[in-house]
């Protein structure tokens, strides 16, 4: 019965006018440069924050330590070239919800059997805690700026998550998390009070240097780097936000234009953030091991404490967005796959075990973060690996759907499209292998 009801809301909602349809109308009837303006903020959505959430608290921090550890040289171009590489996972993910008005979890479960989708949910799940668990790590350190008791932070950043799910209707929350993304601009206030030398930046950009002394611990900063462009909660969050903002096969373009300003803003954000961390280069010591209070303090000796103040600002943003985030992509598969309600327009009486999901995962990760001696550095590497295991057949699958012909009808991806997702799914393969390797070697 509940399922059933679950079902109707779905199918009523497909049917009704979407915001985003109702606001697209109401622009076309502005005219010049306000249009465009209108037009552009009310396409924002799913992809931007997709994207920019991919950032987290975990990505700044290891951002950060590379930029510490290898200066302004060969990361800097590197990052921006992942901007093509997570804009066609989060496109394949946005439109085959949007073709479908489907989420990953239920087409998995519904086409390869109840295994792969109790597979994709469960690992998604586990995965995400881990990653809930580093986003609270960063926004609580972000806090400790203000002088803040680790605990009371901790309570603190558990309550303006949590209070997120007050506001109503799908359309209002996402212009509230597109204005904590917005924060994101601390980055660049940072990283220009860092006097970064342009003369460094155009090198990085002819010979993507690397200092001689590091060419041993390059491979492993690759790797890091290029896991952080892409997470496997970013495809369920993009797809069921699609289906929930009410993008259908006919917003494709808007779609596509929403995923591709997130995944360009993502790598600016994030080359904003290595050269934040290369006026760390040879100021600390034992990067590697850094937490984010170290690289905090380390900014204060450098920057002042206003630029540590704003870094710190910076992190507590990225954790707040991601653990938003990251908690609605376990919520959405979740309850799509066991058939609850799921969508944010609903209130929390009308969808309570969705946004029980919701809440119970946050509440975990801030108990999680006070256990005394916790291993940080061994839980950001155990999410990572989880990570690239979990994107594996995630991507395999990704690429399956979006060129089936009788799931997308003429949507479907392009043979040359389907060459280059499954030249991925060999790179991601690789990457996969490589962490383990390295994480190996290096207990």
């Amino acid at each position: 019965m509940e399922m059933s009801s679950a079902t109707s809301r779905t199918e009523s909602r497909s049917n009704a006018t979407s915001k985003l349809q109702q606001v697209t109308a109401a622009s076309s009837k502005s005219k010049g440069m306000r249009r465009y303006l209108f037009m552009f903020w009310a396409l924002l959505g799913p992809g931007f924050l997709a994207a920019l959430a991919d950032n987290d608290a975990g990505g700044v921090i290891s951002y950060t330590a590379t930029g510490a550890q290898f200066g302004i040289g060969l990361f800097v171009p590197l990052v921006l070239c992942l901007a093509v590489l997570t804009f066609t996972v989060q496109e394949m993910s946005m439109r085959l919800s949007a073709v479908t008005q489907e989420g990953f979890s239920r087409l998995a479960h519904r086409r390869y059997g109840r295994f792969w989708g109790i597979y994709h949910v469960a690992t998604l799940a586990f995965e995400n805690l881990l990653t809930l668990v580093t986003e609270f790590i960063g926004m609580s350190a972000g806090l400790g700026m203000l002088g803040i008791p680790m605990w009371l932070s901790d309570l603190l950043c558990l309550g303006f998550v949590i209070s997120f799910v007050v506001f109503t209707g799908y359309f209002t929350k996402e212009r509230i998390a597109l204005l904590i993304g917005a924060l994101n601009v601390v980055f660049f206030i940072v990283a220009g009070m860092t006097h970064p030398s342009f003369a460094a930046l155009t090198r990085a950009f002819t010979t993507w240097p690397v200092p001689p002394s590091m060419h041993a611990d390059v491979i492993w900063y690759v790797i890091a780097t290029v896991g952080n462009a892409i997470a496997p909660w970013m495809i369920f969050f993009q797809g069921s936000g699609a289906i929930d903002k009410g993008v259908s096969a006919r917003e494709l373009k808007l779609g596509r234009i929403d995923t591709a300003f997130g995944c360009l803003m993502q790598v600016i954000v994030a080359a904003a953030i290595i050269v934040c961390g290369a006026a760390l280069y040879g100021h600390v010591q034992d990067v590697s091991n850094l937490g984010p209070s170290d690289l905090i303090r380390g900014f204060n000796h450098t920057v002042g404490h206003l630029g540590a103040a704003l870094f710190g600002i910076g992190l507590f943003d990225a954790g707040f967005l991601a653990a938003i985030t990251v908690s609605l992509s376990s919520s959405w598969s979740i309850a799509e796959l066991l058939g609850w309600s799921k969508s944010l327009n609903d209130s929390v009486r009308e969808a309570p075990k969705f946004y029980a999901i919701y809440a119970g995962s946050l509440v975990v990760a801030a108990i999680v973060i006070l256990i005394p001696h916790l291993p940080l550095n061994f839980i950001s590497i155990v999410t990572q690996v989880i990570g690239g295991v979990l994107m594996t057949p995630l991507l395999v699958f990704l690429v399956l759907m979006t060129s089936d012909k009788k799931l997308m009808g003429s949507y479907r991806t392009p043979l040359w499209g389907c060459l280059w997702g499954w030249a991925m799914v060999v790179l991601l393969i690789a990457l996969t292998v490589a962490t383990l390797v390295q994480t190996v070697l290096g207990l």
